[in-house]
């Protein structure tokens, strides 16, 4: 079944207005689910499958499609599909937000300064000294 409504994604890294995914785009699948629910689970299609296909999309920028490829995401944790639909939807948002994000910087490398080297050469002369003392004692 394809989903009727839209997908608003909030703004975010990335993302600055947030963006809006068409329900054309969105495939939502209804199946039996397990977990509570008592007799009602065997009779009522609460687990949601929602489909995304990010590669197709038009509105998602190329570098996040190309993170996310197709998205398949299922929810049966609550006991209503109208609940299930809207945790997948909130999860699907998520993972768009996650993909437009900028990758963090990279880290720029550093040497040590000089007061530090020499702190750690004069540490390194203090140790061998301290070594050196715990030798036999030669009687003169």
């Amino acid at each position: 079944m394809s989903g009727t409504l839209d997908l608003a994604v909030p703004p975010g890294p990335g993302i600055p207005q947030g963006l809006v995914v068409p329900g054309e785009e969105l495939v939502e699948r209804f199946s039996r689910s397990s977990g509570p629910g008592g007799q009602s689970v065997n009779t009522a299609d609460t687990r949601v499958e929602l489909v995304f296909d990010a590669t197709a999309s038009s509105v998602l920028p190329p570098r996040a499609a190309d993170r996310l490829g197709v998205v398949r995401i299922v929810a049966s944790e609550q006991r209503s599909q109208l609940r299930n639909r809207v945790a997948a939807r909130e999860r699907l948002a998520e993972r768009i937000r996650e993909a437009c994000a900028p990758p963090p910087p990279r880290r720029v490398p550093t040497k040590p300064s000089k007061g530090s080297r020499r702190r750690r050469v004069d540490a390194k002369v203090q140790r061998g000294r301290t070594k050196a003392l715990r030798g036999r004692v030669r009687p003169d």
